[in-house]
């Protein structure tokens, strides 16, 4: 998932929670000077930053990788640990043999549903023409990780593994189970993922909520902004104009021509805006970040809750190709076929437009709309997998234990900085999980600036500092959440 961070308001919340950083050790690594990376690393950032070497290192691309390797590897950390074989599974669909997900129980106290770590460890293709290093060896260079992952998702996997076996390591019984899953197939559409686990192994994952990516921090001018917990996200549906022809000699061109026609149709789709749909995410994150964003675009933002119609408001935020992409449901081009010979009018021309549907409309509202948009009986729009209705992609009424804890120690940690609930515009697993009943939300602790992690492009990359700041962040959050009695607040 391409990841944008955003926040919800959390008004004033206390907490009494302990930093989760260490003393530096005797034996901690140099690393590169970066500011506010640190200098050294304690045994606890060390024992993460292999696990997180190991996972990037671990080709996992859906065609030609296996995520299968890097949950075997995972999995042999946690019988060193002493992890009984019983919590252990490596399963997955028998016809996927590179795409098996690795499900593993931390036992506690059986006081309340478990609480879901969620991970996916499979990643887009990268390929090594494209980039300047091998994009499956992690580098640390001018404080950063480089490599394909290391943002999307392997920071987090990692980060949850190397926490939950320091848990283990330290003895601490947590008041409730805690579940991690390590998933394939989150890029290529969580079918033989999340998807699959839910539909044959639910009792495995079935827990009280998630915790999983989409969050993380916003910096800006390298300190933090805002802190997001996502707890809504876009739903990505992909869209197939197909335009059909008799073709004929290109000797003798016509004007029905099945490339002009879907080119014309694409323009349409390109010069179009789709309305303004605030829900009850959005519509507080933007309340909330005009506290924190530039004079103009605060008060654009003021104004679009106040009236999703002002057309002013919004085509200033528009401008800012994160925010307008929370306003409204988007749809893009994406791949092109057209013709079959050079000397030939084409018989045959079809383009692929993939939308990201808001949680307030549907995949077939946007498909009567992209009709109405084109308004040419020549261009034949088909929903590819066929109709999907957004449960998955509505808002999740945050969990006032999460949002506690989130609160006090991002207080603690960032400079007090506000946390805000957020939609993801790019799609998670969580959306199978809210669809299958289990609240699902993204928080990490993680901070970027926007668009430098590149997910998904060339030099995918995290800062170090951050790497090392999720890690602490996680590892406290997590016991605040799974170490109280359920349901009561934190003191």
């Amino acid at each position: 998932m391409t990841r944008f961070r955003n926040r919800l308001h959390a008004g004033v919340l206390s907490a009494g929670l302990t930093a989760a950083w260490v003393s530096p050790v005797a034996h901690a690594q140099p690393r590169m000077s970066a500011p506010g990376a640190p200098t050294t690393l304690t045994k606890e950032q060390a024992a993460a930053r292999a696990i997180y070497k190991e996972l990037v290192e671990i080709n996992t691309v859906d065609s030609v990788g296996s995520v299968t390797k890097a949950a075997e590897a995972m999995a042999a950390r946690f019988r060193a640990a002493g992890f009984p074989e019983a919590d252990i599974h490596i399963l997955g669909p028998a016809d996927k043999p590179s795409k098996q997900n690795l499900v593993v129980r931390f036992r506690g106290k059986n006081q309340g549903k478990p609480i879901l770590l969620l991970a996916h460890l499979d990643v887009v293709a990268a390929l090594r023409s494209d980039w300047p290093r091998d994009p499956f060896v992690m580098v640390e260079e001018n404080g950063y990780f480089l490599g394909r992952g290391t943002s999307d998702d392997k920071s987090m996997a990692s980060m949850f593994v190397a926490n939950v076996l320091r848990y283990k390591a330290e003895g601490w019984v947590p008041t409730r189970d805690l579940i991690l899953a390590l998933t394939a197939d989150e890029e290529g559409g969580g079918s033989n993922g999340v998807g699959w686990l839910i539909a044959n192994h639910k009792e495995l994952i079935d827990g009280e909520y998630a915790i999983n990516e989409g969050g993380g921090g916003t910096l800006m001018d390298d300190k933090p902004l805002f802190h997001s917990i996502q707890a809504a996200e876009k739903v990505p549906v992909n869209y197939t104009f197909t335009v059909l022809n008799t073709g004929g000699h290109s000797s003798v061109p016509r004007k029905d021509n099945a490339i002009y026609s879907l080119a014309s149709a694409l323009t349409k789709v390109e010069r179009y805006t789709f309305p303004v749909e605030l829900n009850d995410v959005s519509r507080p994150f933007f309340a909330q970040t005009a506290k924190v964003e530039m004079p103009s675009l605060a008060k654009a933002m003021t104004a679009i809750v106040a009236n999703p119609k002002d057309l002013e408001a919004a085509a200033i935020i528009s401008k800012d190709p994160r925010y307008a992409s929370m306003l409204r449901t988007s749809c893009v081009a994406t791949r092109l076929n057209g013709g079959h010979a050079d000397n030939a009018l084409p018989q045959t021309a079809t383009a692929n437009v993939n939308c990201r549907v808001a949680p307030t409309s549907t995949a077939q509202q946007v498909m009567d709309e992209l009709n109405t948009v084109v308004n040419d009986t020549s261009v034949r729009i088909t929903m590819r997998g066929g109709d999907r209705n957004n449960a998955g992609g509505k808002p999740s009424a945050i969990d006032p234990t999460l949002l506690a804890a989130t609160t006090a120690l991002t207080k603690k940690m960032f400079n007090d900085v506000p946390v805000i609930p957020t939609m993801s515009t790019g799609a998670t697993d969580g959306r199978f999980l809210r669809n299958a009943g289990i609240p699902t939300y993204g928080v990490s602790g993680i901070f970027s600036a926007p668009g430098e992690t590149n997910a998904h492009g060339r030099d995918e990359k995290l800062r170090v500092k951050s790497y090392y700041d999720g890690l602490a962040f996680l590892y406290e959050l997590v016991k605040q959440v799974a170490g109280p009695t359920p349901g009561k607040p934190i003191s």
